[in-house]
């Protein structure tokens, strides 16, 4: 028995040894290069493509989603400097091969993350598609960084990208006055904001040059777009006659949604981090005139109501507060106080046009509340049909934390419509009743959504695909799907030249 056991101990040991002997006579995976790094990927980061942000501009700067938990962190150039110094990008290069599976690009969140989902890569990234395909020079040079080798590798994978289907074209208002109507679509992962005919529902213009676009309002001649820029912190004014920026006003802080009131005279800016609040534009004279600090509440989104009388400031914080201020003081007058961070918020109105509800889609809500504007006080909550089966998605980021994330009321105050990102449609419920309507399936990831002023279209943003969706609020179908740029989200409808 004794024999029998130091016989069994011996194959044991023999066989750990054999093991560790085998194991330290294959190659190790090839290492991580500081060298290469720095001279070919590092400036990946910093390099401007036609039609996105700089990844510089979420993963440095901070912008759409570049705050986020889980996202890499990049230095902030020095003041003056185009590129990093050694210590930072030493620093760079500790965040990034995080993001990395050494010799093996395709698992590497680094390549996965930002190329193209019908590529191979990942359903949604904050800073869109920045790689088509794997044959991409940039994801090449990344590829062979992460392979540990000290060239480029032009043949890692091939990739055949399928077009776009064909729309279909459906008939909307078009002019007035000389001027056209428009439907303007930010991208917030962009350097790009499109300009659709909601006739021919395609694109018809763009303008170029503002990186990480959040918001946009229109000044009401249609001379003028105002769009906050996330990159560089300012909002920039663009001429609609030569579609270029010609100013840019400098805020306080980092900006997100925008908006301007009835006259055309102020533009009412939300800043979402330090020092929070709203900044007041002036267009006159196209200054920063004033801050309205609204006892630091951080600013996500900021509407006029209809009638024009109150700004309307929503948080995104934990205190879950909606500022109310009225528009001519430019003073708080009250706030709303719901369960949750208020998303996207849309208003309905009395005959008077005076504004009777604001409804609101709420974090860790599939639905949505009314609340009753002269009290404050939660008067109606509405949660989705549970659609089932093949038709619910793939979650996308944070699609469970935020499942609503799009709401609008149709000019003629007769249907509010919500986005819905967990089934990919948009509901649609009678006002004031609130009796449900239907659903209409769109793309992958449904945010905001604006509509033509006779209320018989609504164009939806789909924020990880790329496109806005129209819809015929009569017969409740898609009728075309528009490519635009780089995670689209905010919209307006406006008249231009």
């Amino acid at each position: 028995m004794r024999r029998c056991l130091l016989l069994l101990i011996s194959l044991v040991l023999f066989s750990s040894v054999s093991a560790t002997q085998a194991q330290q006579s294959q190659p190790s995976p090839p290492g991580l290069s500081f060298e290469f790094y720095r001279a070919h990927v590092e400036p990946i980061f910093l390099a401007r493509r036609a039609g996105h942000a700089r990844c510089y501009a979420c993963h440095a700067l901070g912008a759409g989603e570049g705050n986020a938990p889980a996202a890499m962190r990049l230095e902030i150039l020095s003041p003056g400097s185009t590129t990093w110094t050694e210590e930072q990008s030493r620093k760079n290069f500790d965040a990034v091969r995080k993001k990395v599976f050494a010799n093996n690009p395709f698992s590497s969140p680094l390549l996965i993350h930002p190329l193209r989902y019908e590529a191979g890569g990942d359903q949604w990234h904050g800073g869109g598609a920045q790689f088509t395909s794997p044959n991409d020079p940039e994801w090449q040079t990344i590829a062979a960084w992460v392979q540990g080798k000290n060239v480029v590798d032009e043949d890692l994978r091939g990739s055949s990208i399928p077009a776009a289907p064909a729309n279909a074209v459906r008939a909307a208002a078009s002019n007035n006055g000389g001027l056209k109507l428009r439907i303007i679509q930010t991208n917030m992962a962009g350097d790009n904001i499109h300009i659709i005919d909601p006739v021919m529902n395609r694109v018809v213009a763009e303008i170029t040059g503002i990186e990480a676009n959040h918001g946009v309002a229109a000044g009401p001649d249609g001379s003028r777009l105002y769009v906050s820029n996330e990159a560089d912190r300012t909002v920039d004014v663009v001429d609609m006659k030569t579609l270029k920026v010609f100013k840019q006003i400098p805020l306080s802080g980092p900006p997100n949604n925008i908006s301007i009131s009835k006259d055309g005279r102020r533009i009412y800016q939300a800043i979402h981090g330090a020092p929070f609040g709203v900044d007041v534009i002036d267009t006159t004279t196209l200054s920063n005139v004033k801050r309205l600090p609204l006892d630091g509440l951080q600013i996500h989104n900021t509407y006029v109501t209809p009638d024009g009388k109150y700004v309307i400031a929503a948080s995104d914080d934990q205190t879950y507060k909606v500022a109310i201020i009225d528009q001519k003081t430019e003073e708080p007058v009250r706030v709303i106080q719901f369960t949750n961070r208020p998303r996207p918020l849309a208003f309905h109105t009395n005959p008077d046009g005076s504004t009777k509800w604001i409804l609101a889609g709420l974090t860790d809500l599939h639905g949505f509340v009314v609340a009753d504007f002269a009290t404050g006080k939660e008067i109606h909550r509405i949660k989705f049909p549970d659609l089932g089966g093949p038709v619910k998605m793939k979650t996308v980021r944070a699609s469970v934390a935020n499942p609503n994330h799009g709401i609008g009321v149709q000019p003629d105050n007769k249907t509010v419509w919500v986005s819905d990102r967990l089934y990919n449609v948009v509901h649609a419920y009678s006002l004031p009743d609130l009796k449900y309507l239907g659903a209409v399936s769109v793309a992958v990831d449904p945010f905001w959504m604006t509509f033509t002023p006779d209320s018989n279209f609504v164009y939806v943003a789909n924020d990880a695909s790329a496109s806005v969706s129209a819809i015929d609020t009569h017969s409740m179908k898609e009728v075309a799907r528009i490519p635009v740029g780089q995670v689209p989200k905010r919209n307006i409808t406006a008249m231009l030249p």
